[in-house]
């Protein structure tokens, strides 16, 4: 249930209980006040209900007494018709007296159980006196009274007495503990409604409050659980998203910056040991070590490579950063890319046969495919994949073989090499920063370690996807796809994916 049925629920039942409480309280008052049951016995007296229409009320009877007694008085004087009229009265749960001088002169049989006399108002000739009450054993009586004189000067009172009902003697035996009650209903039942307000919005809130401050405070280790299903149990579920979303990013931060302080000792690493060698063959130059102009030559050729591998190095490095801060411009476009890959092939097959490895197609038909990508980042993704594969192979027997494989949208780029393979453990691993295989950083043998991370960077960028499998001591084989494009498509547009 939503919060806005609530509350509209709670202001309802805040509105009509009140006035239920309020509408007994008149009541109660009514009756213990006034004694004005008759409508309430109309409902509860069903015998009643069914002849109350067939008998005069005795208000009607009191007044026609009243008449009677300027008119004809001597009707007063008649048993017969006292007889009738108090029968009138007594289906009306009321009966007669008469009163001349102080005695009297008729007294209804309904009324026999109880004496009246010593309660009686005394004879004050001024008219009718109304809805007054009196008590006899506990019982509650309504009379009304009309006084006048008669011809021969006789004080006359014409007396109604009245039972008052049940429901009337309760009202008026517990009327302030009635209204106790009905005060205490209602604190109860604004308190009951507010402590189901509280549970059912201020906790949650007040949950949610706790979880802040711990965020605030650094800690992340928790899970927000929304017991409800309203607004508070949304914004329940958003927050535990929010915190879940903050502690990957917060944990992924921290990621960061243990793969920079790696990053940063990789690279003292890369960069330490061609200097350190450069600075060897420096001083064993100035100190006379190489003194023919062949050794002399020897020396220069090596430091010459050294300071290439390390241009290449930092070149890769630069390369690499602008990758990863998304700065690198692409330049996307329509590749046929069989004929494209035919031409990589062409270009490195003269310098791998000088190291006696071989490149070229497998089982690969000439067939038209198009591609969207960037000539020259791709370029690197193979010659990257390729000189990977080469650091790692048997430059006597070596092999490389390329194929492809084509779906719906994509096209998938196969280079396999006999090389020694890779462990398994290292797998998941190729793809990441200046890792290698080779643990001890040969960089004779391993590279820079950074080359396969940005063919990542590169396919990532293009959309597509590549992964390596290896078996060690049977080679490896590196995939990765590209997103097909129609023949009838014109020029892909430069943007980035």
């Amino acid at each position: 249930m939503s919060i806005r049925i609530k509350l509209l629920l709670s202001y309802i039942a805040m509105i009509i209980i009140p006035i239920i409480f309020c509408g007994i309280t008149v009541m109660l008052i009514s009756f213990a006040l006034f004694g004005d049951n008759r409508i309430i016995r109309s409902f509860i007296d069903t015998d009643h209900q069914t002849t109350v229409s067939n008998v005069e009320d005795e208000d009607d009877i009191f007044s026609r007494l009243k008449i009677l007694s300027s008119y004809t008085p001597k009707k007063l004087e008649d048993t017969a018709f006292l007889a009738k009229t108090d029968r009138e009265l007594n289906e009306n749960q009321a009966g007669l007296l008469i009163r001349r001088n102080e005695q009297l002169i008729y007294v209804s049989p309904y009324l026999d159980p109880y004496s009246f006399e010593k309660f009686l108002p005394p004879f004050e000739g001024k008219g009718q006196i109304e809805n007054l009450d009196f008590k006899i054993q506990d019982v509650y009586f309504y009379y009304k009274q009309f006084d006048y004189y008669d011809a021969n000067h006789n004080a006359i009172s014409i007396i109604v007495i009245e039972h008052i009902s049940p429901i009337e003697e309760l009202a008026r035996k517990y009327f302030l503990l009635f209204v106790i009650t009905l005060v205490f209903g209602l604190i109860v039942t604004n308190g009951m409604m507010t402590y189901y307000m509280s549970r059912s919005i201020i906790k949650p809130l007040r949950s949610l409050k706790l979880a802040t401050e711990r965020i605030q405070k650094g800690d992340l280790d928790f899970q927000v659980i929304p017991h409800r299903h309203d607004e508070i149990g949304e914004l329940s579920l958003s927050f535990e998203e929010m915190r879940s979303r903050l502690k990957e990013s917060l944990e992924v931060q921290v990621q960061y910056e243990r793969n920079r302080k790696e990053l940063l000792s990789n690279i003292s690493h890369d960069l330490r040991t061609p200097i350190m060698a450069i600075k060897g063959y420096i001083q064993g130059i100035k100190e006379g070590v190489a003194r023919t102009p062949e050794q002399q030559n020897k020396y220069l050729t090596i430091i010459y490579n050294k300071v290439f591998d390390m241009d290449q190095l930092i070149h890769e490095l630069f390369l690499f950063s602008k990758l990863d801060l998304k700065e690198e411009p692409f330049h996307f476009e329509r590749v046929e890319l069989y004929q494209y890959l035919e031409d990589c092939i062409e270009e490195l097959q003269l310098e791998l046969q000088d190291k006696g490895i071989t490149i070229g197609w497998e089982d690969q038909q000439k067939t038209t495919i198009f591609v969207t990508c960037d000539r020259e980042k791709l370029r690197r993704v193979i010659m990257n994949v390729i000189w990977n594969s080469v650091k790692y192979m048997d430059k006597a027997a070596g092999a490389i073989r390329m194929h492809m494989t084509e779906s719906s949208e994509y096209i998938t780029i196969v280079i396999k090499d006999n090389g020694k393979g890779i462990e398994a453990e290292a797998l998941p691993h190729i793809f990441e920063r200046l890792y290698r295989a080779d643990h001890s950083r040969n960089s004779q043998t391993g590279g820079s370690g950074i080359g396969l991370s940005i063919a990542h960077h590169i396919i990532s960028q293009h959309g597509g996807k590549i992964w390596v499998t290896s078996e060690k001591g049977k080679g490896t084989t590196l995939s990765f796809t590209l997103r097909k494009m129609d023949q009838e498509e014109g020029e892909y547009s430069c943007q980035k994916f």
